[in-house]
């Protein structure tokens, strides 16, 4: 990476702290998702959202966009980055294999603890993990490039408040981290625009990073809204192209991508976190990052 680009993305990130509620820049695009997140934040929820267009980088909308709030797998984004950097500088092969061990365990979300496999090459475990968000294959993958890489290269990056903290565990007991993830939605948008532009530790890099997460399958959020098919939208459909990253947890919805189409690109990211004390609250919380993706839909397209 140049020097020039260097201090361009830094700049970006140490940008001074907006308001709680910036707005719209007379934008009424976003109102609606806005007002929804508005609602939410009434009842209790603590709201960050943020959304800049990733050509011009204009702050599109934000709400409490520099707050730290656990991010749940967003975190693993990290991981991939680094995965993918140590490929293109030649450390590792895609073909490597890997070993599920004992101690890589982890149930929740993924494919690989279901299948008889015991030895997957690293590109194919770091397709699980973009694809299904795979505990398993995070794990073993972390097991290979260590959490102290994926610290130091999100340091290179530039990032202050966001971090993947820990592996994967089903219990977290007191000498562990209290979260997988956490991040402000200022540092994770600003991220994920400059993957987008090719601009994070180097064009093959970020690209490969976005081809990966292009495999996402959970559009249960924000991407709710795109119209896209869950399983297969890595190509444009209907002039829109999306990769994203997702994360969940009890009374936690986070969600962080960027979608593109024929009028616009924007980077987006949403936190909400709220009492999950029955379905409803849930399903009202689900509702307003869906409200927040029909904004953006109509923006790009």
């Amino acid at each position: 990476m140049s020097a020039t680009v260097e201090r361009r993305r830094r700049g970006r990130t140490s940008v001074p702290p907006a308001g709680r509620h910036r707005g719209f820049d007379t934008n009424e695009n976003f109102a609606a998702g806005f007002h929804a997140l508005a609602h939410l934040a009434l009842d209790g929820a603590q709201v960050s959202a943020r959304a800049t267009d990733v050509n011009t980088g204009r702050v599109l909308f934000s709400v409490d966009d520099h707050v730290v709030l656990p991010t749940a797998s967003i975190g693993k984004v990290l991981l991939l980055l680094e995965v993918s950097a140590n490929l293109g500088a030649g450390g590792y092969s895609r073909y490597d294999l890997l070993d599920r061990l004992p101690s890589d365990e982890a149930g929740g979300a993924g494919i690989w603890q279901h299948l008889h496999a015991p030895t997957l090459p690293l590109s194919d475990l770091a397709a699980l993990v973009a694809a299904t968000s795979d505990n398993l294959a995070t794990n073993v993958l972390l097991s290979r490039v260590g959490l102290d890489a994926v610290r130091h290269r999100a340091d290179q990056i530039g990032l202050k408040r966001s971090a993947l903290l820990d592996r994967v565990r089903d219990r977290r007991g007191p000498d562990d981290a209290p979260q997988l993830s956490v991040g402000s939605m200022a540092e994770l948008v600003w991220l994920f625009a400059a993957i987008a532009r090719g601009e994070v530790v180097d064009a093959t890099t970020s690209y490969r990073v976005a081809d990966w997460l292009a495999l996402n399958h959970d559009l249960s959020m924000v991407a709710g809204s795109f119209g896209l098919d869950p399983l297969s939208h890595a190509r444009s459909d209907h002039n829109l192209t999306l990769f994203n990253k997702t994360g969940t947890a009890r009374g936690l919805l986070s969600e962080v991508g960027v979608l593109r189409g024929p009028r616009a690109g924007v980077a987006y990211g949403v936190t909400l976190s709220y009492h999950d004390a029955r379905l409803a609250d849930r399903l009202a919380a689900l509702q307003a990052m869906r409200t927040i993706g029909l904004d953006l839909l109509e923006y790009v397209h």
